[in-house]
């Protein structure tokens, strides 16, 4: 019943913003590049409430092992979500991609983003060196880049007035960074750090 109840939490999580970012009047008139972008924007976001408890084996179902690797593949998903959102924004609205990455752009939410994206790709490299690295270190230094991830991302939609709902997404966001926090601290992250 846990475990149901587990799962069932985690999809209304999830489904619920991607219903409200689906039937959001703003996609009205938009191209459908750009509205592919916006959503992979959404996914992005969803995603990164289920990494960090794949990543703790907070999930019914996988053992730590199997989670450990879903965990892998969530995060090659994370990336071609990003990759896609900022692919697609740069295809309808490239002057407007210029400026966020040489953090020129007048709208604060576009910094946020691309600092959201240089930390995801960084923890997707770190990701391939795990093995090269001690793993006290390669898991300080992994979570530190996911926390900058979750709060730069958080920071970005939430300083957006896109077709995610203003409740929808501040809950999910609230969500992402509640279970980030604590999976961090279950990892021991910050007892890492604190005695590096």
């Amino acid at each position: 019943m846990r475990a149901l109840l587990t799962w069932a939490a985690l999809i209304t999580a999830i489904a619920v913003p991607l219903a409200v970012a689906a039937t959001s009047p703003l996609l009205a008139w938009r191209q459908p590049i750009y509205i592919a972008a916006g959503f992979a924007g959404v996914i992005a976001l969803a995603l990164l409430l289920i990494q960090p408890l794949l990543a703790a084996g907070h999930l019914p179902g996988p053992n730590p092992r199997r989670a450990r690797k879903i965990h892998r593949w969530v995060g090659a998903t994370l990336v071609a979500a990003v990759l896609v959102h900022v692919g697609g924004l740069w295809i309808t609205s490239p002057g407007d991609v210029i400026d966020a990455l040489t953090f020129t752009s007048p709208t604060p939410f576009s910094a946020w983003g691309v600092i959201a994206m240089w930390a995801v790709f960084a923890a997707a490299v770190l990701a391939i060196f795990r093995k090269k690295l001690r793993l006290p270190l390669w898991r300080a230094l992994h979570g530190i880049l996911a926390l900058i991830t979750v709060l730069g991302t958080i920071a970005h939609a939430l300083l957006i007035e896109g077709t995610m709902g203003t409740w929808s997404k501040t809950i999910l966001c609230a969500l992402v960074l509640i279970v980030t926090a604590k999976v961090l601290r279950d990892l021991r992250v910050f007892a890492i750090l604190k005695r590096g």
